[in-house]
């Protein structure tokens, strides 16, 4: 037998294709595991014990920590933070940014998010799920703002990707140096002056 036989006690997995219930049950135990040892004590094989799955089908499923991770941080984070919608591009980015901190600092999963980056910055597997996988879901959101006020005329089209960069990077900034703390006041900055940058007239 297989160690992803029913018989052995684990869960069962169908090849290639998720079985809903291992699946679920491997990101409620990725879930438990950061939140009791954060992101340098998750590991494939503690997971696999805990979800009764076998440590193939965690590496057929997700090829590194960092993949689990990704799925749990962003399944977390959908259901925590919003997109807003309150008329003005430095309202939305005032209430998403707070609201994004929140999630940083009071999950298991958004702490364990600065672990990802620090790896990142020394693994080109874990940079390339970050890039290739992390960034273009978790903009999304993001650039929806940007774009709609856009819509509205409040800033130029073509300075949407600038703005998000800038944006990312003042959001990973305050993260990697720990400064996340509720800040209404220097969030409300960074959107006056990003809605200024993007209405500017080209050169």
């Amino acid at each position: 037998m297989t160690d992803e036989t029913p018989k052995t006690g684990r869960r069962a997995s169908i090849g290639a294709r998720r079985s809903p219930a291992t699946e679920a049950a491997i990101l409620a135990a990725a879930r438990d595991l950061l939140a009791e040892r954060g992101y340098a004590g998750f590991t494939f094989e503690e997971v696999a014990r805990r979800a009764g799955a076998g440590k193939p089908t965690l590496y057929r499923w997700w090829p590194t920590k960092a993949d689990l991770l990704v799925d749990v941080y962003s399944a977390e984070k959908a259901a925590t933070v919003r997109a807003p919608d309150t008329g003005s591009l430095p309202g939305d980015l005032l209430a998403y940014t707070s609201a994004l901190w929140g999630f940083w600092r009071d999950t298991p999963t958004g702490r364990a998010f600065r672990g990802l980056i620090a790896e990142a910055q020394a693994g080109d597997v874990a940079q390339a799920t970050l890039r290739d996988k992390f960034l273009p879901g978790r903009l999304k959101d993001v650039r929806g703002l940007f774009a709609r006020a856009a819509a509205r005329g409040d800033i130029r089209s073509d300075a949407i990707e600038d703005l998000v960069t800038l944006y990312i990077g003042f959001n990973w900034f305050h993260l990697t140096t720990g400064r996340i703390e509720d800040d209404p006041p220097a969030i409300t900055r960074m959107a006056l002056l990003l809605a200024k940058a993007g209405a500017a007239s080209s050169p």
